[in-house]
């Protein structure tokens, strides 16, 4: 059975996937963030498909979409920081080939536990901490 702690430690694992992947797929970006500026500078299209992912930037963040059909939304935070909230993980965990419906709660509890993988950067919005994943 996944637990809400398996489904946060497979959104950050994922995230960061989708991530080297963008950077190998655009060695100029030096944080995910950069693809905001590299959209709006048409260096590159607001959609497609790197790697095993597709992506679409949207407003502040960006949706990658992987092969096997699980969502990562991510947005950043005015300081290119990548964030994420309640809502985020728990589609997360929807699009999974084995989907699982969480709850907020047991979202909140999974995140309090996995402190300081992950931080609280404003009210319900979290970013990874300097900890890897493997927690």
């Amino acid at each position: 059975m996944t637990t809400a702690r398996d489904v946060v430690i497979g959104y950050v694992d994922a995230l960061g996937s989708a991530g080297e992947a963008m950077r190998a797929a655009f060695p100029s970006l030096e944080r995910l963030a950069d693809v905001l500026g590299l959209v709006r500078s048409h260096g590159i299209s607001r959609s497609g498909e790197i790697g095993t992912y597709f992506y679409s930037v949207h407003g502040a963040g960006c949706l990658f979409v992987n092969q096997d059909g699980s969502e990562i939304d991510v947005d950043f935070a005015a300081d290119g920081a990548e964030i994420f909230d309640l809502w985020r993980l728990r589609l997360y965990g929807q699009s999974l080939p084995e989907p699982c419906d969480l709850t907020e709660h047991d979202l909140r509890s999974a995140v309090e536990s996995l402190k300081p993988l992950l931080a609280e950067v404003g009210p319900g919005w979290f970013s990874v901490g300097e900890a890897k994943a493997s927690a």
